[in-house]
């Protein structure tokens, strides 16, 4: 059963740099389901950017893409 939210039927695939997580990150918040996908290598660029939890650099603890990827699902 699908949820009722505004864009509840809509299937996005991210394959966004730092400008345009923020786009899909609305997408997703209003109810899309959007597909985050990184380059096996490299990850997203914006893994290593911070803030890091007391300032230690690593990719899985970047504040800004926890915060920009939250209601996505990830490959």
């Amino acid at each position: 059963m699908e949820e009722k939210t505004a864009l509840g039927t809509i299937k996005v695939i991210d394959l966004a740099d730092e400008k345009g997580l923020y786009c899909t990150k609305l997408l997703a918040d209003l109810g899309a389901h959007v597909i985050k996908v990184e380059s096996p290598s490299e990850g997203d660029s914006a893994r290593r950017a911070g803030p890091f939890p007391g300032d230690i650099p690593h990719p899985e603890k970047s504040g800004l893409i926890l915060y920009l990827n939250t209601s996505k699902y990830g490959i």
